[in-house]
């Protein structure tokens, strides 16, 4: 087999966890790079054959081979191209390990012909570091050569002083990466798995008029476990206010925070203006997580007296928006799902239509506190408003987030020409 990478398109992973091999195992599904560089940063196992190990099998997901083939795969595996190199391959696609180099700016991209690095470790979310950082900075990866590199999680910035880069972007493949531009962006992020689904739940309500106007907004994501969590109880660091972080996440719901509310802003400013509460409860499931949207809009009646927003109307609003500009990205669905029909689930978002929920109430305005405003009128205002209940489900890990990351590694990489 050709070993010559000069001539290829390559995509550059650093990191091996849950996000690095999925998004691995992305590439070798979609083909649209001829193969990846993958940096571990270290060791692993006793030898070659066992980072092979990791790369093919996952316990959420099974085999590489059947997860992408059916059971029609499962003579398909890695094999060792050069030894020497590192170099591999699965059914024609090139994987090349990296193994010296922790520190983004000394890992080989440029050697290795690398333009877009992908950073899977969850360890360089701050833009504003420099690349000659002695720990480490996401922007030792374009010190290193690569031209763009993407954040798989929202960017942190440590410094509260300071604001983000002109070069640095946020984004949700489906709703602003077309404001993404390849001359001004070099260090970008793609947010978290649940401000990727929850940005494609909040989209089409900003994008329809009579659903526009929103009062109040939070939400809750039922989130499966994630690495981050302890497996058994265990003593917190010194200083640590959150004591439920470190309780076992085999046995227990555990009441947790999450940034996407703050990373929406980022993804739709609208959002800013409405002010967003969000949540998280952390369950004992391997993947697949359930967002909770309760929104609150200023309604309007129709001439019969009726709220014009009601269950049909917002389930209308997501099936014109699955059918239209977030196809394939947002599903609507009148199944009665479960978590598990949903993991592996190439979208965004699945919006559950069958349990969506509207009220509508209220709000009187009385005539004396009116003039107390200096308002005149003349009786008692009655302003509808109407409250929704819409659940959307997203598999953070491989379907919802891994798919919608590399969807927007590709639109990156075409930009470059």
């Amino acid at each position: 087999m050709e070993t010559n990478l000069n001539d290829k398109n390559l995509l550059g992973i650093n990191g091996l966890g849950r996000i690095g091999k999925l998004t691995l195992w992305n590439q070798i599904a979609t083909r649209y790079f001829d193969g990846v560089v993958i940096n571990v940063g270290r060791e692993v196992g006793r030898s070659l054959e066992d980072v092979i190990q990791v790369m093919e099998t996952d316990s959420t997901y099974g085999s590489l081979s059947r997860f992408i083939y059916g059971h029609s795969g499962n003579g398909k595996s890695f094999t060792i191209v050069n030894e020497e190199q590192d170099l591999l391959e699965f059914d024609g696609f090139l994987i090349k390990v990296l193994r010296n180099y922790r520190n983004p700016a000394e890992i080989q991209w440029k050697e290795n012909h690398v333009r877009v690095v992908v950073d899977c470790t969850g360890v360089f979310a701050d833009p504003t570091i420099a690349p000659d950082q002695k720990n480490g900075s996401l922007r030792g990866h374009l010190e290193a050569g690569a031209q763009k590199v993407i954040l798989s999680a929202p960017f942190k910035i440590k410094d509260k002083t300071k604001k983000m880069p002109d070069d640095s972007f946020m984004t949700v493949f489906g709703i602003n990466h077309l404001e993404y531009s390849a001359s001004d962006h070099h260090v970008l992020s793609a947010a978290s798995c649940t401000t990727t689904g929850l940005s494609h739940m909040v989209y089409p309500l900003l994008q329809t008029r009579e659903t526009a106007n929103i009062l109040t907004a939070s939400m809750s994501t039922v989130h499966a476990a994630t690495n981050s969590q302890n497996v058994l109880d265990a003593v917190p660091k010194a200083a640590a206010s959150d004591l439920r972080k470190n309780r076992s996440v085999f046995n227990n719901i555990i009441l947790s925070s999450t940034g996407a509310a703050k990373a929406l802003e980022k993804i739709l400013p609208q959002i800013e203006e409405i002010g967003f509460m969000a949540d998280s409860v952390r369950i004992p499931t391997n993947t697949v997580s359930l967002i909770i949207l309760n929104i609150t809009f200023n309604s309007q009646m129709d001439n019969k007296g009726e709220p014009v927003i009601n269950k049909d109307f917002l389930n209308g609003v997501y099936q014109k928006a699955a059918k239209g500009p977030q196809k394939d990205l947002l599903i609507f669905s009148e199944k009665q799902n479960v978590s598990a029909d949903m993991m592996g689930y190439p979208a965004a978002v699945v919006v559950e239509g069958h349990e969506t929920h509207t009220r509508t109430g209220f709000i009187s305005l009385p005539e004396s506190s009116m003039a107390a405003l200096g308002v005149n009128v003349e009786k008692d205002i009655h302003l509808p408003v109407t409250h929704a209940k819409i659940f959307g489900w997203y598999d953070n890990e491989y379907g919802s987030y891994v798919t919608s990351l590399g969807k927007l590694i590709t639109h990156v990489d075409k930009s470059l020409g």
